[in-house]
């Protein structure tokens, strides 16, 4: 199974859906999808779609997932990384209206190059993502707060 979450932040992620939606048809991808879809407003005949989950729910789901695609939260992104999860990020761009600033791309930045995730930059380079990640052996997340925090109070200094 795969796990899409796109956060609880009231911006919709659409593109990130439709090109999941356009690889299920094209059948690059072939296992059930489960989102959590936030505020995106997205129908799908082929995907399994919930606005919000509980924190348990998201952590069984995020268990039960062979790769979580997710959109550059930090809180996503690390909940599966802990939990050894094959990441692949997406980040919400600010030229689409998806976010305020694009900070997801610094984000996603540095957790790709620490070997953590797969990061990408668009939706176009999801199915390259994919095919990346059936050999993908994450780096071991071992929890360091001052290095979040850091790379939190870098982006504030530089914004």
């Amino acid at each position: 199974m795969i796990f899409v979450t796109l956060g609880t932040q009231n911006n919709s992620f659409h593109r990130l859906l439709e090109e999941v939606q356009k690889l299920i048809d094209n059948k690059k991808i072939k296992e059930e999808v489960i989102v959590q879809k936030g505020y995106t407003k997205f129908e799908s005949k082929d995907m399994k779609l919930f606005s919000e989950v509980s924190q348990d729910e998201f952590n069984k789901l995020i268990d039960q997932a062979s790769i979580v695609i997710t959109h550059g939260g930090v809180g996503s992104i690390i909940t599966a990384i802990t939990k050894g999860k094959k990441v692949i990020a997406v980040p919400r761009l600010r030229k689409y209206n998806e976010h305020v600033n694009d900070h997801q791309i610094e984000i996603i930045d540095s957790f790709n190059e620490k070997g953590y995730i797969i990061g990408i930059h668009g939706v176009e380079e999801l199915e390259k993502a994919l095919e990346e990640a059936v050999n993908f052996k994450p780096k071991k997340y071992i929890r360091n707060t001052g290095n979040i925090l850091k790379l939190v109070e870098d982006f504030i200094d530089k914004n």
